[in-house]
């Protein structure tokens, strides 16, 4: 009767209860892409090493022991490589694969692992059970690549099914019915919503309607990779939706999961969702806390954990940073969710914001869940990025499918502007352009520059946006504009990209500093969004700052230009194609892959096979050396308080992200300097003095622009 746990009620559970209870639900999540068998293995051997007298000692209050190396032991006798990888890490991450002929039993690789094991320095177990050998996974062997998305999927089996057998015991609880209603009962809602729109008023709906009937005619189709090419304010958003609903309601697809570059525009997305589905229907993860569980955490610990870890909702929306980092990483609480990600539709909003970068890592993700794992995917973007050969070279067997009725049509038909560019302009040239209009938008390449040309512009009507000012500032400072434009009030804005992307305005004239030609076409998504006016007589006029170039915009500056040479409308799809070239012929390939996350996988480093711990540790998508600053005005002085009395929870710090700012370090350390920060940790401060905080300009940090850098997080 060796036991798994115990509950602070003194209730137990042996360890042959908690194996089978695991198996059988890590063996239902594997079945959603043909792997039940592997799965169950997983839960069966995860826990044997419990099955010891050390191990019982430690449930009475005795020493840490290493439990999950005998069942990762296990595994390897019966010569499965990939169920020894996902015992031996449920609890402390994947390990990496390590180097047979040169490591030891004192290494943290598999290998190593597997060493003392072998060597008897992890204490003796019994199996409680009958360990039968199973098939590896299908094409297991074939590729290193997929090999580790393989693994990974199924190491989030493990770890979710562990996580809810432990926590429906720990809590006393029957098991929880799975939140929010089902696909069908979720597209009645959708078709009921957008019934009205089947009979529209004037050309502009009835282009947004052909695109939505298109998508939902797209819906049946095969699963596979899909463009959707639409122009800004063509109604992509709730378009997509339609298609992802009825395509996972035809092929038994378990939810939708909307991928967003911006956290900016995160809440008003998931809003749009829940006021169409019901909030109980709508997951919104973007959170950056990670809450990872312990050996022996207490029942209220564990139910902390759950739909936010393990994206049990039929809807989720999420960041291209949580959505990718996830399926590089190796923690347990970062990739619990990932099998979730299999049989879904996946919606990736804005696809020309995916991270050069990172662009070949991003792709075989896409490409190995559509090919191996019944997902579909759909990249929507008004500037569809050129993605093609990288698709090909890892998902050879699926075509790419364009869900727009003839996008080059449309575009023509829905052009709702006119551009122009005048040449370089300095801030007070700047400002003397945009006060001569009531009602103009003004986006520039770096807060510094927004700052200068603001403080230039007549105090009546003019507004400034930028990362300066914490989330909850901005959304206020957006509905005044959005009153001001609409009652026909002076109305002149300054911000940094961030109003580009999704965020709901409409000028009726646009200034943009020169800026990669996605970016350009962005910002002319805010000018006459509604198509009120004639393109003619809404013009996004196109300019250059005096000030250096941001390294980080040279490339997409010089691909910009090269394009804009040839005279060709900007806001063409052939046009877009065109730039997209240009940029990629003007990035070196090794570029598309900085941490060489896919030859690491392929090739293993300095013979370190399925490098997993390696590659997590050194993969971000956002190299963010952003440091959080809280500040304490209107309820964030409130959510301080709370922090200064030592409240650390998940919720407090999602509610405090709506009063932070991000700073860079050096930023950080003037301001340290000046002893107006009291540091949290090393990635985060308090804002002691918030006279600092200026209720224009966001926060004074007292010194010159540092480098653009994309801080999404």
């Amino acid at each position: 009767m060796y036991l798994a746990h115990l509950a602070e009620d003194q209730r137990e559970q042996t360890v042959l209860e908690h194996l089978e209870g695991t198996a059988a639900r890590s063996e239902r999540f594997a079945a959603a892409f043909g792997m039940g068998e592997q799965g169950r293995l997983l839960g069966l051997a995860h826990d044997v090493g419990k099955c010891s007298l050390a191990f019982q000692e430690r449930l009475r209050g005795g020493r840490i022991v290493d439990h999950a190396t005998a069942g990762a032991l296990e595994c390897a006798r019966r010569n499965a490589t990939w169920a020894a990888f996902c015992v031996a890490g449920h609890h402390g991450g994947l390990p990496d694969g390590g180097n047979l002929r040169n490591d030891s039993a004192a290494d943290l690789t598999l290998i190593g692992r597997l060493r003392r094991g072998q060597d008897r320095q992890i204490p003796p177990y019994e199996l409680p059970l009958r360990l039968e050998a199973v098939p590896a996974p299908q094409g297991y062997g074939q590729s290193r690549l997929v090999d580790s998305f393989t693994i990974r999927m199924l190491y989030s089996c493990l770890v979710d099914a562990d996580y809810l057998d432990t926590e429906q015991f720990m809590s006393g609880l029957e098991a929880e019915t799975p939140p929010g209603e089902t696909i069908p009962a979720l597209l009645e809602k959708l078709e009921r919503h957008i019934a009205p729109w089947q009979h529209p008023s004037n050309s502009l709906n009835r282009q947004r309607c052909a695109i939505l009937n298109a998508c939902l005619k797209g819906g049946a189709r095969e699963r596979g990779l899909f463009t959707l090419t639409a122009p800004t304010g063509g109604g992509k958003t709730v378009a997509s939706m339609a298609f992802a609903l009825r395509h996972a309601a035809r092929h038994g697809m378990e939810r939708v999961i909307y991928v967003i570059p911006y956290t900016s525009i995160i809440e008003q997305t998931a809003d749009t969702f829940r006021k169409i589905f019901g909030k109980e229907n709508v997951l919104e993860h973007h959170s950056n806390v990670s809450l990872e569980p312990n050996e022996g955490d207490s029942t209220d610990r564990y139910q902390t954990l759950g739909v936010m870890e393990n994206w049990d909702a039929p809807i989720i929306v999420t960041t291209a940073v949580q959505f990718f980092e996830s399926l590089y990483a190796n923690r347990p609480a970062k990739c619990r969710k990932l099998h979730r990600i299999a049989n879904s539709v996946l919606i990736f909003d804005e696809a020309q914001m995916l991270p050069t970068e990172h662009l070949r890592p991003c792709v075989a993700a896409i490409a190995k869940l559509v090919e191996r794992f019944r997902s579909s995917a759909v990249l929507c973007t008004a500037t569809q990025p050129t993605l093609n050969d990288l698709f090909a070279e890892y998902a050879p067997g699926c075509a790419i499918t364009e869900l727009c009725p003839d996008p080059a049509v449309l575009f023509r038909q829905l052009r709702r502007v006119s551009f122009a560019q005048i040449g370089k302009l300095d801030a007070e040239a700047l400002a003397e352009h945009l006060a001569a209009h009531d009602q103009v938008l003004c986006v520039v390449n770096s807060r510094r520059a927004a700052q200068e040309v603001f403080q230039r512009l007549p105090q009546e009507g003019s507004y400034h946006l930028s990362t300066l000012m914490y989330p909850a500032h901005r959304h206020t400072v957006l509905e005044e504009i959005r009153r001001r434009l609409k009652e026909g009030l002076p109305c002149r804005v300054v911000s940094t990209s961030l109003i580009e992307a999704g965020v709901d305005v409409d000028f009726p004239a646009v200034y943009r500093e020169m800026a990669g030609l996605d970016s350009v076409l962005q910002a002319a998504g805010r000018c006459n969004r509604e198509g009120g006016e004639k393109p003619e007589d809404s013009v996004v006029t196109v300019f250059e700052g005096v000030s250096a170039v941001p390294q980080l915009l040279r490339v997409n500056i010089g691909a910009a230009k090269e394009t804009l040479r040839a005279g060709l409308d900007p806001a063409y799809p052939e046009t877009v194609a065109r730039y997209f070239r240009a940029y990629r012929s003007l990035m070196q390939a090794s570029s598309l892959d900085k941490y060489a996350v896919i030859r690491s996988f392929e090739r293993g480093i300095a013979g370190n096979s399925l490098p997993f711990r390696t590659v997590a540790e050194r993969f971000h998508l956002i190299d963010d050396r952003s440091v959080t600053v809280y500040i304490p005005l209107e309820k964030g002085a409130e959510l301080i308080q709370r922090l200064d009395a030592g409240e650390r929870t998940r919720a407090l710090f999602r509610l405090l992200g709506q009063y932070s700012v991000s700073i860079y370090p050096q930023q950080e350390r003037a301001l340290l300097e000046r002893g107006v920060l009291t540091p949290l940790d090393e990635s985060s401060a308090i804002l002691r003095n918030p006279a600092l905080y200026d209720e224009k300009l966001g926060l004074n940090v007292g010194e010159a622009e540092l480098p653009l850098s994309f801080l999404a997080v």
